[in-house]
């Protein structure tokens, strides 16, 4: 089969380990040139020669997500290289603790807040006029199923991913007459380094790894995919 992402821009957070890497690796299979963004070096670095070493290529962008200003300068140099950004995939998150609702620091709060839900708004703020500027712009956010339910002690974490569900499907609303599309996705239960913050006692061995369930992010990545505004589980 072609590839269903050649020649496309991909800017992919949270890209250094876990799911972020696993769909950017794919995502670079797929043809696409991405744009890898994390914290931490060293990780971005392993995915990046994971990805050259499969014939794909890469751009490593260290950043941490909490400053604004830099997703700023980000966003003004794809503008520099490419003058579009094909596709957007904000999976990039925090857990921050459990905790009753009264009991969580104030700074790890305004840091989940941060990272789960400003960073995405100000990553849409940055990289609405390239993903317009594109053929077919694609963004793509990562949900929970924790915003179908109530669940005690996981309030910051909820809290941030309502929001960011509503500010997706708004934004999905705004530019539905564009050739833009934004959607999220709830992967469920992976073998990830949030989980097991989570479910320190859960044997990851039983849980889905982030490989398995990449193809639903390409199809959502493709110019042919026209779904806008939806929550799209992944199994």
């Amino acid at each position: 089969m072609a590839p269903r992402l050649k020649d496309r821009v991909a800017l992919v957070t949270g890209a250094s380990r876990g799911l972020g890497a696993a769909v950017a690796e794919r995502f670079a299979a797929e043809g696409a040139h991405v744009i890898l963004v994390a914290r931490n070096v060293g990780g971005l670095e392993e995915c990046d020669d994971r990805v050259k070493a499969a014939g794909g290529s890469a751009t490593l962008v260290p950043l941490d997500l909490s400053d604004g200003a830099g997703i700023d300068r980000l966003g003004a140099a794809v503008a520099e290289r490419w003058g579009r950004l094909d596709v957007l995939l904000g999976n990039a998150a925090m857990l921050g603790g459990l905790s009753p609702v009264g009991h969580f620091d104030p700074e790890t709060w305004d840091q989940v807040l941060a990272i789960n839900t400003t960073a995405n708004w100000r990553l849409i703020r940055s990289f609405d006029p390239l993903l317009r500027a594109a053929e077919a712009g694609r963004a793509i956010f990562v949900t929970s199923g924790v915003t179908e339910g109530v669940f005690p002690y996981w309030a910051a974490y909820a809290a941030s991913k309502s929001a960011l569900e509503a500010m997706v499907q708004i934004y999905a609303a705004e530019v539905h007459k564009t050739a833009v599309r934004a959607n999220l996705i709830n992967p469920g239960p992976l073998a990830t380094r949030l989980r097991a913050q989570a479910f320190p006692g859960e044997d990851p061995n039983e849980l889905a790894q982030p490989e398995s369930i990449t193809d639903v992010f390409v199809d959502l990545a493709s110019a042919e995919c026209q779904r806008n505004g939806e929550i799209v589980k992944a199994t």
